[in-house]
């Protein structure tokens, strides 16, 4: 399996997407976009931030981890760290597979894991503070 694991402080550009070989069958792209309400609250953004070595060894061992049971020809996974206001992405992931389901259920697993297990965090911006008089 072909891998591209990135973090960038800069908004995420979607890589070109060339079939990977002339098996794959499928290709599935997701963008993670900040929306503008988080825990019930309105915000403007999220700051993204984690311990980038040890977030990219993780990353590696699940989709190691999932390429047991979904086998994919190539996963592209880019993250944004830094401010990421609404309505920007803050996670793009492309996998190429033989066929959909493997490509849909990598997908969906990479995503529910890297919440669970990798070094990343999110904190939306900091709430008005009170006018001091």
């Amino acid at each position: 399996m072909e891998t591209h694991i990135e973090f960038t402080t800069v908004p995420i550009v979607v890589p070109s997407a060339p079939a990977r070989t002339a098996e794959t069958g499928a290709q599935v792209e997701f963008h993670g976009i900040v929306r503008s309400l988080e825990q019930d609250r309105t915000i403007t953004g999220l700051l993204y931030e984690a311990h980038v070595p040890m977030a990219e060894r993780h990353i590696r061992r699940i989709l190691d981890q999932i390429y047991a049971t979904w086998p994919c020809h190539a996963v592209i996974f880019i993250h944004r760290l830094g401010w990421v206001p609404v309505g920007e992405a803050s996670l793009y992931i492309r996998v190429h597979a033989r066929h959909r389901e493997p490509a849909f259920r990598f997908s969906m697993d990479l995503i529910d894991l890297l919440k669970k297990d990798v070094p990343i965090w999110k904190r939306p911006d900091p709430p008005p503070q009170p006018p001091v008089l």
